[in-house]
């Protein structure tokens, strides 16, 4: 699976969570869950239920801690997947 591919999933993940929509133009690595997209700490929560639903991973709580963006968030999911 491409790296844009791992963006475009997650992309489709956060939508339904994200209070700021002006952050969803400028999807990118760099895009910061809670400060670009506003998404709150709950919701953080559920966003991480559905990547793992998604990419059939379990994301442990290190990990968890470290996913504060999209870039951090695709290589959690590239080394869960073994690609990375």
């Amino acid at each position: 699976m491409s790296e844009n591919e791992i963006i475009e999933r997650l992309e489709k993940i956060v939508r339904p969570y994200v209070q700021r929509e002006d952050g969803l133009n400028d999807f990118k690595e760099e895009t910061d869950f809670l400060k670009d997209l506003e998404i709150n700490s709950a919701n953080l929560v559920d966003v991480i239920l559905d990547v793992e639903d998604e990419f059939n991973i379990e994301i442990d709580n290190t990990s968890m801690e470290g996913m504060l963006t999209v870039g951090d968030a695709k290589e959690i999911i590239q080394r869960k997947m073994g690609t990375h």
